[in-house]
């Protein structure tokens, strides 16, 4: 025995095999694409076999659509792409058949070959992909796990799409129940949708497990706002300058800052929103009706630019609309933090926004609609500029910490490995025990109990007469 093994040399470790599966995936614009090109890199450096099944790129303006081959391999990664239809995403009736041309191949091709070997993990784009892998369940051996970026039928719900009770609601629920009910694990981006899809779907706690999204910390680093030349270009050196860049969609709330940059008019304070979405239009009417100008609106500036465009600024503007923590979470905070930038985050009062923000003393936070305390709280920054700086510097301490892709797609790996096919029972439990430990070092962003009473006691008491 001991000869035939010393010819034979100890066995190669095992690799764990992944699929990722996601309508979109790099070179596409959609940022979920970009983020999951970068999580597989990661993994496959991690020691993962990781493949993905998208399609070809459809997200964005057909002249941002590149030609992409059906099959490569690159960075350590296999793609797959199946041919879709690339109908305005704007126009429901096209939207819809975008979707089908993506779901019914896709269905057919994982039925087909689905290895027993390898952990799947669906996305939510589209919404119902998840939905695939409970149904391929039924026929083959066939483990996955579920990560949840928009909860839906929630956001549908909340944005007015249907009502609540509907048709569609009720549907839409029973499929996620079972997709939920035989998902090996799920990964959330916080702990209010950990709330959201415990309370909801049948699938217990300890298999829930809340990872962030990330940002790419080599190339958003900090740099002072002199060094911006879209600081320089705009003016906006001698003002203390509240930077929001991203989505003026309808996720975020931003009557809060225009109220405080009604009152902060004829001081040294500039509000620069860059970006587009469904709210611009409204913002722009408020600034001319309101005389605001201390506001700055520009268009979205270049990819390449970004880093300098963050840059541009004393702090940087994290807001969330009411009601949608945990349906959603705003990935603005990841990049705002790469930047090592001040925080200035508007939320509700036991967001975990406000947690992050407060516990790592990496910023200010005021609830949605005091648009005095904002004012106030943004003079204070305004006359303590080594505050803010300190602020700052705290921030990017947090984002190195917690919010690298390194540190995230390493729990991503362990999460991965839980749904395991390969690995034993105690492997398992020993694992699962570790990542607990590790995903509970992360309470600078968990939303305990003792916090949500003292923040309410806090909120009470300042609102008191």
């Amino acid at each position: 025995m001991d000869e035939q093994h010393s010819k034979t040399g100890p066995a190669a470790p095992h690799k764990p095999r992944v699929v990722i599966l996601n309508q979109y995936y790099v070179p596409d614009v959609a940022s979920t694409g970009h983020l999951l090109h970068e999580l597989a890199v990661e993994l496959a450096d991690l020691g993962f076999e990781v493949e993905v099944l998208t399609g070809r790129p459809s997200y964005g303006p057909p002249e941002s659509w590149q030609d992409c081959p059906l099959y490569e391999r690159t960075d350590g990664v296999t793609i797959r792409r199946l041919k879709v239809a690339r109908f305005d995403k704007n126009f429901l009736p096209g939207r819809a058949i975008n979707y089908l041309t993506f779901v019914v191949p896709m269905i057919l091709r994982v039925l087909l070959t689905s290895r027993k070997d390898t952990v799947y993990l669906y996305t939510t784009n589209p919404p119902f992909l998840g939905a695939i892998g409970a149904f391929v369940s039924l026929f083959r051996r066939h483990r996955y796990v579920t990560l949840l970026h928009d909860a839906y039928p929630q956001l549908g719900v909340w944005v007015g799409t249907f009502r609540k009770g509907s048709m569609i609601e009720r549907a839409w629920l029973t499929l996620n129940r079972f997709k939920y009910r035989r998902s090996k694990e799920a990964i959330v981006l916080c702990s209010a949708a950990k709330d959201l899809v415990c309370r909801t779907y049948p699938i217990a706690a300890e298999h829930v497990h809340v990872i962030p999204n990330w940002a790419d910390g080599d190339d958003l680093r900090p740099k002072d706002k002199s060094e911006s030349s879209v600081a320089r270009e705009n003016g906006l050196l001698d003002d203390f300058v509240l930077l929001y860049s991203g989505n003026m969609g309808l996720y975020y709330e931003f009557e809060t800052v225009l109220d405080a940059a009604e009152r902060l008019k004829g001081e040294p304070f500039k509000l620069v929103l860059i970006g587009g979405g469904g709210k611009k239009k409204w913002i722009e009417e408020q600034v001319e009706q309101r005389g605001l100008d201390n506001v700055l609106i520009l268009p979205y500036q270049p990819f390449d630019k970004l880093p300098d465009s963050l840059n541009a600024c004393d702090a940087s503007l994290v807001s969330i609309a009411k009601g949608i923590e945990g349906i959603s979470f705003p990935s603005k905070l990841y990049t705002s933090l790469a930047v090592g930038k001040a925080i200035v985050a508007l939320s509700e009062d036991w967001s975990e926004l406000r947690r992050v923000v407060e516990h790592n003393d990496c910023g200010i936070w005021c609830e949605l609609g005091d648009g005095e305390g904002l004012a106030r709280k943004l003079r204070e920054l305004m006359h303590d500029p080594a505050r803010t700086r300190s602020l700052g510097a705290n921030a990017r301490r947090v984002f190195d910490a917690g919010y690298t892709r390194q540190v995230c797609a390493a729990k991503y790996a362990e999460v991965l490995r839980l749904a395991d096919p390969n690995a034993t029972a105690q492997e398992t439990g020993e694992r699962r025990r570790n990542l607990a430990a590790w995903l509970a070092e992360g309470a600078a962003v968990e939303i305990d109990p003792e916090h949500r009473r003292t923040a309410e006691r806090t909120t009470n008491a300042e609102t008191a007469p």
